[in-house]
């Protein structure tokens, strides 16, 4: 007898592992492109700026950094002018 691995079968343990993390896990249609809740605005978009911003932020305030203190990284992790 031989395993048969599919995509499905190695996408559920990988979110399997991510819930278990503590990541948030969404269904990829609900975000998607055109939806109420869209988190990108084509499919070809692969970094979610909201997401990323928003981590980001979390870190800084875990970190005890202030926005000064980004100053050097902060203009290669935002557009201009977004903070």
């Amino acid at each position: 007898m031989t395993a048969t691995f599919t995509e499905s079968v190695v996408e559920e343990a990988a979110l399997a592992w991510l819930r278990g993390a503590a990541w948030a896990v969404k269904n990829g249609p609900s975000i998607a492109p055109g939806e109420m809740f869209a988190e990108r605005g084509d499919y070809g978009q692969v970094i979610l700026p909201q997401r990323l911003r928003a981590s980001l932020i979390g870190l800084q305030i875990a970190g005890s950094l202030t926005p000064s203190g980004l100053s050097g990284r902060q203009a290669a992790l935002q557009p201009a002018g977004a903070w």
